[in-house]
């Protein structure tokens, strides 16, 4: 199973757009910022590589641009059993354009496209239960709190720490 095709999606400031090979720098350096590093681990340029522009199975993996600029990735799953199916999100922006309305901005675009071309009813997303900056945009866009993963994911000290799980059905779906 291969991730959902995406088109070229075109916002009010936002492009999405398929990761390609010159998205390489620009994504290895936001992730290594430490704002970023903090929520999403440790990657190095031969990580970025293969995890985020080498082939995906299930997930598409898409550029956020803002002015021409690499500003972050946007992650869509999809899963298409019928009597699942489902669309998931992961976001990551470059601290130079957080709290700048660009992450609802390219979320709303990837939910919109997956809704009317996909026919999605549902999304879901798990940022850490500690990050309330990335919790407060994902409500700002519908999204809502279902329950919290106890010892989700590995933070970069090594200890484990809680996740939230949220969705947002079509109905809940805040659009500007």
């Amino acid at each position: 199973m291969s991730g959902p095709e995406l088109p070229v999606l075109q916002g009010e400031r936002v492009v999405l757009r398929p990761v390609r090979a010159d998205d390489l720098a620009p994504l290895t350096a936001m992730l290594a910022e430490p704002g970023v590093a903090r929520w999403f681990g440790s990657w190095d340029a031969d990580r970025v590589q293969r995890d985020l522009l080498g082939p995906q199975e299930d997930e598409t993996v898409l550029a956020i641009e803002v002015e021409g600029e690499v500003a972050g990735m946007l992650v869509v799953g999809e899963e298409t059993m019928a009597d699942y199916r489902h669309a998931s999100l992961d976001i990551a922006l470059a601290g130079t354009h957080q709290g700048r309305g660009i992450g609802p901005e390219a979320m709303r675009l990837a939910i919109e496209h997956m809704f009317e071309v996909h026919g999605h009813h549902r999304f879901t997303i798990d940022p850490s239960a500690g990050n309330e900056h990335a919790i407060s945009a994902y409500t700002a866009v519908g999204f809502r709190p279902v329950g919290v993963m106890r010892r989700y994911e590995r933070a970069l000290d090594g200890t484990w720490r809680d996740g939230l799980l949220m969705d947002l059905l079509a109905e809940e779906y805040v659009a500007l």
